[in-house]
């Protein structure tokens, strides 16, 4: 089991005030800072939680395409992966789409699809979005 830390503040209304993502346990990033706008509007500098989810679910499938293509026995050289989280205000997120490159010797463009296809659907970052109405995955050998 590993658990992880995030520590922020807020100060002020949701549409004026503004936050800080202080600190996260691994000490990798901090500050951050967030508003609604960079929710909604331009981030101008800042994050959003939208964006940390995306990178959350990037980097997630990534693993775990890179962990099933290695078990199979065709481990990639290199897989270039993007992910964008959509949040329409007032409704929520409402897509994640998953895309991915891959330079995987000995595999081809069918294999490549399924694998990216079983990854996407297993990864612990998909489960935790399955109340997201759309995740997609546009998946090809570079």
């Amino acid at each position: 089991m590993a658990d992880r830390t995030a520590r922020v503040t807020w100060r002020g209304t949701l549409f004026e005030g503004g936050g800080t993502i202080e600190s996260v346990g691994s000490g990798a990033f901090g500050p951050l800072d967030v508003t609604w706008a960079s929710r909604a509007e331009e981030s101008n500098g800042r994050t959003s939680p939208e964006e940390l989810i995306a990178a959350a679910h990037a980097s997630c499938f990534s693993m775990a395409l890179s962990s099933g293509l290695a078990k199979a026995g065709t481990p990639a050289e290199r897989l270039e992966i993007s992910a964008t989280v959509t949040l329409v205000p007032g409704t929520g997120i409402t897509r994640s789409a998953l895309t991915v490159r891959g330079d995987v010797p000995g595999l081809d463009e069918e294999g490549f699809v399924e694998h990216a296809r079983v990854a996407k659907e297993n990864c612990p970052v998909s489960k935790a979005l399955a109340a997201v109405p759309e995740i997609t995955l546009d998946a090809a050998l570079a």
